[in-house]
């Protein structure tokens, strides 16, 4: 198969003398006179000054007077709804847990997988509640704390995570 692309001087096999990778090419001795000035190649087929390589800058645009930080009124939407996907899939795999230790006496039936079935998403429902509830007060706490002392830093969150838990089981002691 003769070699498309190039001088057609040279003969090469298989698929790269088809798509005309055969061809002549550069050598070593033609490129020898071609000045470098500055340039430090990091192959024979890309010949790219490294300079242009280094990226100094953001690859993304802000809005005059963001920060580089998300605060924490943004991290709160990640954390409750983190929470909440957290909460359903442990109270799913409780409820399913529960379901199967319940019904160990019933023989498989539609009446067993229903009651499995309403245990999963019961205890599902419960759990996603109960940390999206927790993760909304420690945010909104967080939140609070961060505005109130204008700064960010560990203490709002040791704060937030101590008034989270402190008003969580003040309900808890209430109720019973």
């Amino acid at each position: 198969m003769e070699g498309g692309g190039g001088s057609g001087n040279k003969t090469t096999g298989g698929l790269a003398g088809f798509f005309g990778a055969g061809g002549a090419g550069y050598s070593h001795a033609d490129l020898a006179g071609v000045p470098l000035t500055g340039m430090n190649p990091l192959s024979p087929y890309l010949n790219v000054d490294p300079r242009y390589l280094v990226q100094d800058t953001d690859e993304f645009i802000l809005p005059t007077g963001a920060n580089k930080t998300r605060g924490r009124f943004e991290l709160a939407f990640f954390t409750i709804g983190g929470c909440c996907m957290t909460g359903a899939a442990f109270g799913a795999m409780n409820g399913l847990r529960l379901g199967l230790k319940e019904t160990q006496n019933m023989a498989w039936s539609k009446p067993r997988n229903v009651q499995i079935l309403n245990m999963v998403t019961r205890q599902g429902a419960l759990w996603a509640n109960t940390l999206g509830s927790l993760a909304l007060l420690y945010s909104a706490f967080g939140v609070i704390i961060e505005k109130t002392r204008g700064a960010e830093d560990d203490l709002n969150t040791i704060a937030a995570g101590t008034m989270t838990g402190m008003l969580y089981k003040c309900t808890a002691l209430i109720t019973m």
